[in-house]
């Protein structure tokens, strides 16, 4: 099982060479392996091929790391799969393989210009070609070598290093911790306001905001799982609480499902007005086709489709909305802004009630996430006291109100899944009105480019005219 991991380093070619080739590291450079280049001579091979394209700034080389699980593979298999993977992967670029054998857990490091030998073209490293290359390959050598795969068949997925190495030794991890409570928090919840209470009372705290985070408490920084996986964001937690947990996890069903709504079928429209706009100025790109991108895009061809991609979702927008003129887009921004302000007031409303009801929700919290530390310094276990203290300060305060603690989870549950969905739709308004102003803004713009691009069609028109 291999751990891998890319860096793009501006510094000297010499220093990063002699790190990899240390011979305290690589047994006196015995683990050591060069492609494209000759032992002794790469630095100055590497400067010579820059000199030659004129490509001696930015980027000087990048270092891939191969760190394996302890105990699995041996120092001469893991220089094999790393030279097997330069050759694959590293075609044309000079390269520099040092196994180092100085920790515990055997890692490969490889080194290698930015700058092909061959095409003079510079290597473009970012997320997509790791997991579609870098990290692809490296699975696959590990499975044809006899070797694990870490996290299999969820490539996409991601760990750190520090926690990756925890858990190779078997020591839990904070995010560890945290993704088993969610899953049994999500099997065992009634809906999103249930799981949200689940997670009080198992010690966490929850940031309620364009993604959930959460924390233990006494940490000072909220974890946020819904960035790695989907599953863990709100509408992936509430597809799962809906009976779909274990499809999701088993790749038989996503995490988030998003349908269109029903649409009946219409002529097709002659467009007017601001659609109109949208409509000519994508047809002068010409990018009403959908077209294949390379694998590999360059940063302007990157900027470039997020451009279209945004220039249609927010057509989709004018058009399902029915916007066309300017009075269509002020009276679409002035419903939206009522309808946001009324969702606000009942948020606060949520609130006040939450605020009330606060000290109560925190003492039945802690009641239940401090139960088990209540058990332990009952058995006589030291360092419970603070603890055991606050559990025996919760309890009384719940019997102090003369409420059943079954009511307490109710109330608590219905407020929390309230407050969820009015969240929700505070966020997709939001949204609307973000996009109607970036579209305000946009209009001027694509009007100067339409003239400037017509302007340009015309003369050459007129070239082709005169030959």
């Amino acid at each position: 099982m291999a751990v891998t991991k890319i860096l793009a380093r501006k510094g000297r070619l010499d220093v990063g060479i002699n790190y990899v080739l240390n011979g305290d590291k690589t047994e006196e450079r015995v683990l050591t392996a060069h492609l494209n280049c000759d032992p002794g001579r790469e630095c100055r091979q590497m400067l010579d091929t820059k000199r030659a394209v004129g490509k001696m700034d930015g980027v000087q080389y990048y270092h891939i790391i191969q760190s394996f699980k302890p105990g699995e593979i041996t120092p001469e298999l893991a220089l094999e799969i790393a030279k097997e993977f330069a050759e694959e992967h590293l075609p044309g670029y000079e390269t520099v393989i040092g196994v180092h054998v100085d920790r515990e857990h055997i890692h490969a490091h490889l080194i290698f210009n930015s700058v092909n030998m061959e095409t003079g073209e510079k290597y473009h490293s970012n997320t997509q070609s790791y997991y579609s290359q870098i990290r692809a390959i490296s699975d696959r050598l590990c499975r044809e070598h006899g070797l694990s795969v870490i996290m299999q068949g969820a490539s996409s997925k991601a760990v750190s290093y520090i926690e990756w190495l925890r858990q190779s030794k078997g020591q839990p991890t904070f995010r560890s911790m945290l993704e088993t409570d969610l899953r049994s928090a999500i099997q065992d919840a009634n809906d999103l306001g249930h799981f949200f209470l689940l997670m009080e009372h198992k010690g966490w705290e929850i940031s309620h905001g364009n993604r959930l985070g959460f924390r233990l408490r006494g940490q000072e920084r909220f974890m946020i799982p819904g960035r790695k996986n989907p599953l863990f964001t709100e509408d992936g937690i509430r597809a799962a609480i809906q009976g779909n947990l274990e499809d999701i996890e088993a790749g038989r069903r996503p995490a988030v499902i998003y349908h269109a709504s029903y649409q009946p079928y219409k002529k097709h429209p002659k467009y007017t007005g601001i659609m109109a706009l949208y409509v000519h100025y994508l047809y002068i790109l010409g990018k009403i086709e959908k077209r294949q991108y390379p694998p590999r895009m360059t940063p302007q061809l990157r900027q470039e489709v997020m451009r279209f991609e945004r220039c249609r979702e927010q057509f989709a927008f004018l058009r399902d909305n029915a916007i066309t003129t300017q009075a269509d887009m002020t009276a679409f921004q002035t419903r939206t802004e009522e309808t946001l302000a009324n969702l606000m007031k009942q948020r606060t409303i949520l609130n006040v009630r939450k605020k009330k009801r606060r000290w109560l929700y925190t003492a039945l919290a802690d009641a239940e996430a401090l139960a088990p530390a209540k058990q332990c310094y009952e058995e006589g276990l030291s360092g419970m006291e603070a603890e055991y203290t606050r559990y025996m300060e919760a309890v009384a305060v719940l019997e102090k109100c003369g409420i059943p603690k079954e009511r307490f989870m109710i109330e608590k549950a219905e407020i929390y899944e309230q407050l969820a969905e009015i969240n929700r739709q505070i966020r997709a308004e939001r949204k609307k009105l973000a996009l109607c102003r970036e579209i305000q803004s946009r209009l001027p713009q694509m009007e100067k480019d339409i003239e400037k691009i017509e302007m340009k069609d015309e003369v050459i028109r007129d070239d082709d005219r005169r030959r």
